[in-house]
């Protein structure tokens, strides 16, 4: 039995006063969501906390004593590159799982594509009470909700995999073959962009995966970012109430996923911003072993034995090296401090050395 009352506050989600940067015309959102059907009454916008790379808020109206609560997600300020932030996809693959048994996301409300409301595009979707747990340690959670969440997490993942790409209308959402060798080639470019001195691990790992590039298997949808942190739990219980942030959403290799879901096995703990759990006493956490979330994950769909496991590892480790890599250039470009942008350069380099060693290790 579990030893918490899972209906606390641990995992709220932070809610704060709208950032001057990311503040909005709310009389113009007020009178898009009116046009919509969304408006009752008065209009409250407060901003989500977090480190999203799209601005999202959550809306109120309606009475106090029965509100009604919605969520808004645009692209943020400012110039950005022309594939980035795609709330357009975002909306489009939420909207399309509905109905997808296993799936759960938020309901779409309303798509604007006209950027003179607020500047930029942006959706309107149905706020879900839950909780978010960002740390792959869980550490406020008994050893048995760590058991119960891990194995949901898994359980959604291959519900996603299993849904027919043809029959919610996302055939022509990505390509259907050479997911992975199309990954690798842009995370390699992105990484090579970002640095003048680029990491001897790097390299060779990018060399080992291009040479490894597993084979095609039956397209899914893949999420491109799931793990704990993006799920929000039910309030009262350990079930997942919705999948969250599906901006790198689009047709691929499911097993892309489930090796990022799994990167928290290979990374060390205690490091700010890594988010590792390898070291820990799982059982005694409560923490299935990776070897226990792959055969889950494997009855689930009802697939065989997986046989590139290294490489998919191997190959999220180089794409998070590559974007945390962007992310520590644009830090030295712009305001942040140095030793900020340090640790970030210093995440970067962890991971490619892990994702080197396992390289190795699988010859």
């Amino acid at each position: 039995m579990a030893t918490h009352d899972p209906s606390r506050a641990t995992g709220a989600p932070e809610i704060v006063a709208v950032r001057e940067a990311h503040r909005l015309d709310e009389a113009a959102l007020a009178a898009f969501m009116d046009a919509h059907g969304l408006l009752d009454g008065s209009l409250a916008v407060e901003q989500f906390q977090g480190g999203q790379s799209n601005p999202t808020y959550r809306l109120t109206t309606g009475p106090a004593h029965a509100p009604a609560r919605y969520v808004l997600r645009k692209k943020p300020p400012g110039k950005i590159l022309p594939s980035a932030h795609r709330i357009d996809r975002e909306y489009q693959v939420m909207h399309a799982l509905a109905d997808a048994p296993g799936v759960p996301v938020p309901a779409m409300r309303a798509y604007g594509d006209d950027a003179s409301i607020l500047g930029t595009e942006f959706f309107v979707m149905d706020y879900i009470e839950g909780r978010v747990f960002s740390d792959p340690g869980l550490p406020d959670l008994a050893p048995d909700e760590r058991g119960a969440l891990y194995g949901a997490m898994i359980d959604r993942m291959a519900d996603l995999h299993c849904v027919d790409v043809a029959a919610v209308g996302l055939a022509e959402f990505g390509k259907p073959n050479g997911y992975v060798e199309r990954q690798i080639k842009r995370w390699r470019s992105q990484y090579e962009a970002s640095t003048q001195t680029p990491d001897p691990n790097m390299i060779a790992l990018g060399d080992w995966l291009a040479e490894h590039v597993p084979a095609d298997v039956a397209p899914a949808i893949a999420h491109g970012d799931f793990r704990l942190g993006n799920l929000l739990v039910a309030p009262d219980s350990f079930d997942v109430a919705a999948v969250l942030d599906w901006e790198l959403a689009t047709i691929g290799h499911p097993l892309a996923d489930l090796a990022y879901a799994c990167m928290p096995y290979y990374l060390p703990q205690g490091i700010p911003g890594l988010k590792g759990i390898d070291g820990m006493d799982l059982a005694a956490l409560g923490i299935p072993t990776e070897a226990d979330q792959l055969a889950r994950y494997r009855e689930r769909r009802g697939i065989g034995p997986i046989h590139d496991w290294p490489v998919f590892v191997a190959f999220s480790l180089f794409r998070i090296a590559a974007i945390l890599q962007g992310v520590y250039a644009r830090a030295v470009a712009g305001n942040a401090s140095n030793a900020d942008a340090l640790a970030v350069g210093q995440q970067a380099t962890v991971m490619a050395e892990r994702g080197w060693q396992i390289a190795r290790d699988a010859g």
